[in-house]
């Protein structure tokens, strides 16, 4: 039962201390009315059997309504042996209600009033936790609450007056409320108080706490618009969420102040504020609707030393978005303003910040300069850095100028990026920050001049191979987590051409980012190209294409990939013994009879007319195919001359792993050919 009870009754029995005793005193009171609660249907029953030393004392009540306290009680029933104390009276003894365990009520009444004192504890609780009363009648508007680790489920009711969807699961509460009650006045009241593991959540999961410590001092008045609450003090330790926000408590104290006026509509929040000694402070001031939502908010933060921030405040979004384990060192500063759940300004100032993503995802460092974002009006700002890295990839410094527009931001002037001794431009970029809905979205137009190849196959952990990349991207659009890409890049490489089109990313930054893309390849130097990737030596010139090619989290899972080569006036065309040997294997293939199997033996290289593969991926499974059906199989190598040499391959459908095992054996040389 909720234990604000005692009060209430100790007015009803003021009321009836002046009766006149007998050996049974009844009373049946319609209704009671006080400045804190009003009382139904109650009855009083005093017997005191002739020459005892104590009677019995017994107070029912149909219904004890206290609204600006958030209470209600429906059949309350108080008995207790009546006692002459000196020249006062005490009794103590169960009160239960229709819903509650019991609890245990002790009053004690001075001489001619003069003051009451009672208190209220768990039936058969030893004392603790306990509730205690004090009434001095020369002060009758004020009735003081001694609370010794009383459950916070106790101030459930009163909570609810102020926060109608939090339910308090577990903690203490230790202090002294002090109850102003004027007959002319709102009830006002006064606690200082000491929380002790503290959780609370509420029915949708949106908001919860647990283990929380705090000192507090809470200034509560019922006032006609609403009620007006002040909250003054500091939290220690324990876990918070409210929404995507989770929030890890220091074991040192934040100072925290929250100022609240209520309304017919909801909420104002004329100030707010906390500090977190050397990693976090912050202030501003809102207005909520009925509901919760936030109607506005204007938030400053500082921090001095952003590396505390990812773990104790910012974990629950950095999970949203795939960063946990991201680190921060430098310094921040940030005032940010929202009006009815969409961005209207926010200006963000890095001070020499470093940002790093984990497993090396990417990198900034030095972050410096300001970032202004305005709905209304324009602002111009301009924000740098020293270095980064995208994956292995490093790129240079760059300044960015931007100018913020109606709630879009844009460069003012085309940037130019160093990366892999070459460049990356941007220009026309612009972004839409989320609003009304929907989420960020980016557009603008990408070009990157003379990649260094031989760097960037480092990067990707490659062998290196020469040549540069070079290409334009004339429009480049990011929404719903989709990167996509139109144009295309050239690469000039092996002295040929790689072209990539229909290039897009999702969840380029989040969890498992998947990227597609079109790959066509155009007249390869074979002879280069095996010779870097170690595979035995081929001369001729490679053709082909990598359709639909999607990747997940940088794993292959689907393509449609044909390669083949295409004669050449003046270029040989001939295949190593070691080259057969890694095709054979790559492949699953044979040699048409046993006799070109022991030509390997004899010859280091065979002249061939064509060679050809192809292998559709889907469902880890790789459809194989070659240049044409052969009996059973299909050819892969065609050979020429004498001696020739013929490769067929059997299996059709291959495991893809195991066909990337076969690809890794090649490079470590740990193959054989297969005869047939």
């Amino acid at each position: 039962m909720p234990r604000a009870i005692l009060p209430l009754l100790l007015l009803l029995l003021l009321g009836a201390a002046d009766a006149a005793w007998a050996r049974t005193l009844s009373a049946t009171i319609a209704r009671v009315t006080t400045p804190v609660a009003s009382l139904e249907g109650v009855e009083m029953r005093v017997h005191w059997p002739a020459g005892a030393a104590e009677g019995e004392l017994q107070l029912r009540a149909a219904r004890v309504d206290a609204p600006d306290l958030g209470y209600r009680f429906r059949d309350v029933d108080w008995r207790c042996p009546l006692r002459r104390d000196g020249q006062g009276w005490r009794c103590d003894g169960q009160v239960r209600q229709q819903r509650g365990a019991p609890l245990r009520l002790a009053l004690a009444l001075a001489p001619r009033m003069a003051n009451v004192d009672a208190s209220l504890s768990a039936a058969g609780g030893g004392g603790r936790p306990r509730l205690a009363v004090h009434y001095d009648r020369a002060a009758p508007d004020i009735t003081r609450i001694d609370l010794a680790a009383v459950p916070v489920a106790w101030a459930q009711a009163l909570a609810s007056q102020a926060w109608s969807a939090g339910r308090f699961s577990a903690g203490t509460l230790d202090g002294t409320v002090r109850v102003h009650a004027p007959r002319d006045g709102p009830l006002h009241v006064q606690a200082p108080l000491t929380l002790d593991g503290i959780g609370f959540d509420t029915a949708d999961g949106s908001m919860a706490g647990e283990g929380l410590d705090a000192e507090l001092r809470i200034d509560w008045r019922a006032l006609a618009a609403g009620p007006r609450i002040t909250v003054d003090g500091a939290l220690r330790g324990g876990e918070l969420l409210f929404g995507n926000a989770y929030v890890a408590l220091p074991a040192h104290p934040v100072a925290v102040h929250v100022a609240l006026q209520g309304g017919a509509d909801g909420w104002t929040v004329p100030a707010f504020s906390a500090s977190d000694p050397g990693a976090l402070e912050v202030s501003g001031h809102a207005a909520l609707a009925g509901d919760g939502t936030v109607r506005s908010l204007d938030l400053s933060l500082r921090s001095d030393a952003v590396a505390a921030l990812p773990e104790r405040y910012l974990s629950g979004w950095l999970g949203i978005a795939g960063l946990t384990g991201l680190t921060l060192e430098g310094a921040l500063s940030a005032e940010l303003a929202l009006r009815d759940g969409s961005l209207h300004a926010l200006a963000l100032r890095p001070v020499t910040l470093d940002v790093a993503a984990p497993d090396g995802r990417f990198a900034f460092h030095g972050l410096d300069g300001e970032l202004r974002i305005v709905a209304d009006g324009s602002a111009d700002s301009a924000l740098g850095w020293r270095g980064g890295a995208l994956g292995d990839i490093a790129f240079g410094a760059a300044r960015l100028p931007w100018r913020s527009r109606d709630g879009r931001l844009a460069l003012r002037e085309p940037v130019r990026v160093a990366l892999l001794g070459g460049e990356l431009a941007l220009s026309g970029l612009s972004l839409a920050l989320p609003r009304d809905g929907r989420g960020m979205e980016m557009e603008g137009a990408v070009a990157v001049e003379a990649l260094d190849m031989a760097s960037l196959a480092k990067a990707l952990g490659l062998p290196a191979f020469p040549g540069t990349l070079s290409g334009v991207i004339p429009r480049m659009h990011y929404a719903a987590e989709r990167l996509a890409f139109d144009g295309g890049l050239s690469m000039r490489a092996f002295d040929g051409e790689v072209r990539v089109s229909s290039l897009a990313m999702e969840r380029p930054f989040g969890v498992a980012p998947t990227l597609s893309a079109d790959i066509v390849l155009d007249g390869l130097d074979m002879q280069s190209l095996t010779g870097v990737f170690d595979f035995g030596s081929i001369s001729g010139r490679l053709h082909g294409q990598v359709l639909g090619l999607r990747l997940v989290d940088w794993q292959a899972t689907a393509f449609d990939a044909e390669l083949h080569t295409e004669a050449r006036r003046g270029v040989r065309q001939r295949i190593s013994q070691r080259a057969v040997q890694n095709i054979s294997s790559v492949g699953d293939a044979s040699f048409v009879t046993s006799l070109q199997g022991q030509l390997l033996a004899v010859f280091d290289d065979f002249g061939y007319r064509r060679i050809g593969i192809s292998c559709r991926l889907a469902n880890g499974v790789c459809a194989m195919a070659g240049l044409h059906p052969r009996g059973a199989g299909f050819a892969i190598v065609e050979g020429a001359g004498l001696p020739r040499l013929d490769i067929v391959g059997y299996n059709r459908n291959v495991d893809w792993e195991t066909l990337v095992e076969r690809l890794a054996a090649v490079g470590s040389g740990d193959v054989a050919p297969v005869f047939d």
